[in-house]
């Protein structure tokens, strides 16, 4: 088997590995929403905190090896930390008050923005072209549809400003999250392993949430379906969604892997219409299926 259709082979796992984990990701807001009693702020530092460590420990013999390679870059690991901490702040409070579909639209489908923006700054390594600008403008103008089409969600109004002040925490988690990618990638291309990566940048962003979430929980919002939520989200979303994502990392520029998570905020729309409650109009079945068309042409790019 020649080095180029090996090449291609991991490429390509690379990019189902990512998918799974945009699927994955796409649950989090539907399952959040059966937790509504409990502050957002302590569903994301719970979660990322507790996905955070077990991926720290799935990883610590990985990062016991590079741990010279990691303090050679602990800038860069702060960096990712810092970002990998105010991004589930920002992406719950934003589903929060914006809606499951609107909130993790706006906050995963502007990360490929930030990423270019960080990639073309920092990184020498640089995968943006004319492909992948046709790609963003389909799928920007997909998500541009999905995120304006919603009417309605649940039996609920949402205010105007809580809406716009939804949309720019979503933003806030887009840029955290392109960061977190950015810096995640970096590590790997230094010469670190993916689970010395993600688990060093989750173990650190975790702790960092520890006390987020002391100051925002109230022991008597927790119930047998609220512990549920938040151990289901730890667990599948956070922990083993970003194993995959991790994992995608090792053969997928972070500009490919985050546009290619755009998977996610469609699979969370369709789980807020037929789930939640919420209610998406034709443009935006129309916005989903440019969406669609986004990931194909970029899931069959080698």
């Amino acid at each position: 088997m020649s080095q180029l259709s090996v090449s291609t082979k991991a490429s390509k796992q690379g990019v189902f590995a990512i998918l799974f984990a945009s699927l994955l990701w796409g649950t989090t807001g539907t399952a959040a929403s059966y937790a509504s009693t409990i502050s957002p702020l302590a569903i994301g530092s719970f979660t990322m905190g507790i996905g955070g460590l077990l991926l720290a420990i799935n990883g610590a013999k990985h990062i016991r090896l590079d741990m010279k390679k990691l303090s050679e870059s602990r800038y860069t690991l702060l960096i990712g930390a810092i970002a990998l901490a105010i991004y589930p702040l920002a992406f719950y409070s934003s589903m929060r008050l914006s809606g499951v579909a609107i909130g993790t639209v706006v906050s995963i489908a502007s990360a490929p923005f930030f990423v270019a923006i960080i990639e073309r700054l920092f990184s020498k390594e640089n995968n943006i072209d004319g492909y992948w600008l046709i790609s963003l403008l389909i799928g920007a103008i997909g998500i541009a549809l999905l995120a304006t089409s919603e009417t309605g969600v649940s039996s609920n109004e949402i205010e105007a400003s809580s809406k716009y002040l939804g949309v720019v925490l979503g933003l806030v988690a887009g840029f955290t999250y392109a960061l977190y990618s950015w810096a995640a990638k970096a590590l790997i291309n230094r010469g670190v392993s993916s689970k010395s990566a993600v688990g060093s940048i989750f173990g650190l962003g975790g702790l960092l949430l520890v006390p987020v979430f002391l100051l925002n929980t109230d022991t008597h919002s927790i119930s047998s379906v609220n512990t549920i939520v938040l151990f289901y989200i730890a667990i599948i979303p956070m922990f083993i969604g970003y194993l995959c994502f991790g994992f995608g990392l090792k053969t997928i520029h972070a500009s490919k892997a985050t546009l290619l998570t755009l998977f996610e905020p469609a699979v969370a729309a369709l789980f807020a219409v037929f789930i939640v409650g919420e209610s998406i109009s034709l443009l935006g079945w129309f916005g989903l299926f440019l969406i669609m068309v986004c990931l194909l042409l970029q899931s069959s790019r080698h």
